[in-house]
């Protein structure tokens, strides 16, 4: 319980009577509430609000401030405007620590999280399994998170490392944590989104049916981060179990373009009319340049839709590449309008049986045969370590990104 310290500028407000710290109601009927305030700022007396150990002020965060004239000698010069300053602004929040665990995939990525910040720790788990293949798991120190916001960085690179991971991803909810985070930063089967044909399974709806029904913690649904999904009508897929998060790793292509010497002649080129949907908004102030795919007999080709890369250095944007057809073609119809430089960038560089292999660097004057820049994001693990020191690669980490969403 606290009391309110009356501290006098002269010995005649001090009443001899008075034994303990007294308090307003002691001093003054409720009523004389306004007569109080008037009084103390008249005759210089300083309210203190401290607790019965008068030699430990506290650090109050209560909205209200009350700051009253005061001689010289008993403020700094300072202590009014900091005090002003504390009352047009809101306290701040404090920094929340999480307990970050993680695949055998995402380890390296994991503690590029953790060099971000301070507040994360990380946690391990070991990866076992029985002689019969199935996973044999085990969360050390499981007492120990209790009551700990909790978060998990997982690579649903194939489907046999996803059975291990859900399995994990389904028990920590429940050791009495806080709150639970799945990172999940590339959503494997969001090309899978939609039924062409009838007896066509959409398996991005089925992963997130899956997710949508991790068990709820102490602090309620499962918060998801995934970066650049592939259609922006999956995010209605999640029920209502779990709160999807979607970031994006634009900002990162942005930060790097402006470290380009010819960062003033860039421009933006979409392979196609999905593309353009997903991201112009995010580079509306780049020229941009649309592709698109039609028919011409029995082959679908890659023409320019709109806009002129003449004298440009096109950058490509896309969310993923697989086998990386789409942007071959992209980038022979951009260099054949007259691109001098030509780079790519996609947030998920899948890349199966190797298929970064078709992309050659391109040291300058050559826009029809290679690339200037390929940039990815190290969202798919195995593919950061195949390209690693591969020219025209370079890798943006998430790391950032993924440190500041664990703080919403």
């Amino acid at each position: 319980m606290a009391a309110t310290r009356l501290l006098s500028s002269g010995p005649s407000l001090q009443n001899p009577k008075l034994s303990r710290p007294t308090r307003p109601i002691d001093f003054l009927p409720r009523s004389s509430g306004l007569k109080f305030s008037k009084k103390i700022v008249s005759h210089g007396i300083r309210c203190d609000i401290t607790s019965f150990e008068f030699d430990k002020p506290r650090n109050w965060t209560d909205p209200f401030h009350v700051i009253g004239n005061s001689s010289p000698s008993s403020h700094s010069s300072s202590s009014v405007p900091m005090a002003a300053a504390a009352a047009r602004d809101p306290p701040a929040k404090g920094v929340k620590k999480v307990c970050l665990f993680y695949c055998a995939e995402t380890k390296a990525l994991a503690e590029r999280v953790a060099a971000e910040s301070d507040a994360i720790e990380l946690r391990g788990i070991n990866w076992r399994t029985f002689d019969d293949g199935f996973p044999n798991l085990f969360i050390p120190n499981a007492q120990g998170i209790r009551g700990q916001h909790v978060a998990f960085l997982a690579s649903f690179s194939s489907p046999r490392v996803i059975f291990e991971q859900l399995s994990v991803v389904y028990a920590l909810p429940k050791l009495f944590i806080s709150s639970f985070t799945l990172v999940l930063p590339f959503f494997p089967t969001g090309t899978s989104e939609r039924m062409e044909d009838e007896g066509d399974v959409a398996t991005a709806f089925t992963l997130a049916r899956i997710l949508s029904n991790i068990p709820i913690s102490r602090g309620g649904p499962t918060s998801l981060v995934t970066f650049d999904i592939h259609a922006l009508q999956e995010r209605f897929y999640f029920g209502d179990n779990i709160l999807p998060c979607f970031e994006s790793g634009i900002p990162l292509l942005k930060n790097r373009l402006q470290e380009l010497p010819d960062s003033n002649n860039i421009a933006i080129a979409f392979p196609d009319d999905g593309a353009w949907k997903r991201f112009h908004k995010q580079l509306h102030h780049f020229p941009m340049i649309v592709c698109a795919k039609v028919r011409e007999g029995d082959k679908r080709i890659v023409r320019i839709k709109e806009g002129d890369p003449a004298g440009r250095h096109v950058v490509i944007v896309d969310d993923l590449v697989q086998s990386g057809g789409t942007l071959v073609e992209c980038q022979r119809v951009l260099a054949a309008h007259g691109a001098t430089k030509i780079s790519a960038y996609v947030t998920h560089g899948i890349f199966p049986n190797r298929s970064w292999k078709r992309f050659e660097h391109d040291n300058g004057g050559n826009p029809e045969n290679g690339l200037t820049y390929f940039w990815i994001t190290d969202s798919c693990p195995k593919t950061v370590k195949a390209v690693k020191n591969k020219p025209p690669f370079e890798v943006l980490s998430l790391a950032g990104s993924i440190a500041g969403a664990l703080q919403i």
